[in-house]
């Protein structure tokens, strides 16, 4: 059986993408062409790889088996013509990182922006949202996330301290209410409410107390999938929020917000930088990786 390279990239990045459309802009071509290009490897294999609806697209077993077998395999393919990047004067080449939307406002941009500037020949594309994605499926170089979330295959280096939460309301707010003496007696509050991406569940509220762990389901007017959100909604009386302390910054400290119920927020780890064991860093991934492994002082 002849077989067409190209056709077998085409279903690689549609597998990947899980839309014709997606695909077709990062391959370059029509969607008319994409599609003819996969049914023409259909035909020749004489088996169907994918399942297609006006809405979706997804991998029939065959389709599964085939990613599996061959996706690596171009992926290792397109790390060795990347490595050519090396004989420049220069490291090149585009790096893909997936974070959150403050990590990279607060640390990652001020640390990788002066790279930019000494390399000109590298490029950064950041996805910020509060999601975990797969950067292996996904076709990341790299991750942030918080230390205690990362897969134990992946290698982790530490951006920064431990971590705390902080419950917090303002002045406004609790003017008129009770202060909450425990985690349990939020539910009496209105809380703001974050939703979260990955899963589409709202967030339950994690603490730790004398007698071990505990959770709480809180209720409140206000939903939002980002976290600069809720702390405007906080500091405009919208209820009580709950995040990384270091995202009120110092609303805190000067008083525009309240901290409640502290001695409830033990530290935790904070956030990682991490990415898959088994794949060679690129110059241009190298590049970054040091400069985020600078001090944090």
């Amino acid at each position: 059986m002849k077989r067409n390279f190209n056709d077998l990239l085409s279903f690689i990045t549609i597998a990947r993408e899980g839309s014709f459309t997606r695909a077709a802009a990062q391959l370059g071509i029509t969607q008319p062409a994409l599609s003819q290009a996969i049914s023409g490897l259909e035909n020749r294999m004489q088996i169907r790889l994918l399942t297609r609806t006006t809405r979706s697209v997804s991998l029939t077993d065959a389709g599964e088996c085939l990613l599996a077998a061959i996706g690596d395999r171009f992926d290792e393919i397109e790390f060795e013509l990347d490595r050519l990047t090396e004989l420049r004067d220069k490291p090149a080449g585009k790096v893909k990182i997936t974070c959150g939307p403050f990590i990279l406002h607060s640390l990652l941009l001020p640390k990788l922006l002066p790279i930019l500037k000494q390399y000109p020949d590298i490029e950064l594309e950041f996805d910020a949202n509060h999601g975990f994605k797969n950067i292996v499926a996904d076709r990341y170089d790299a991750g942030v996330r918080l230390g205690g979330t990362i897969d134990k295959d992946m290698i982790a280096i530490s951006l920064g301290p431990k971590l705390k939460m902080a419950v917090v309301a303002s002045p406004d707010y609790l003017a008129t209410r009770n202060l909450p003496l425990s985690p349990k007696e939020l539910v009496h509050h209105n809380c703001i409410n974050m939703r979260m991406m990955t899963s589409g569940d709202v967030y339950v509220w994690e603490f730790e107390g004398e007698e071990g762990p505990c959770k709480v389901r809180v209720n409140g007017q206000l939903t939002f999938n980002t976290s600069a959100h809720i702390v405007d909604a906080a500091l405009a009386g919208g209820g009580i929020a709950f995040l990384p302390e270091e995202e009120f910054g110092q609303h805190i400290t000067d008083g525009r917000l309240i901290r409640l119920l502290e001695e409830w927020c033990p530290e935790f780890p904070g956030y990682s930088l991490y990415y898959p064991s088994r794949k060679q860093a690129s110059p241009a991934f190298k590049i970054i990786l040091d400069a985020l492994k600078q001090n944090y002082d």
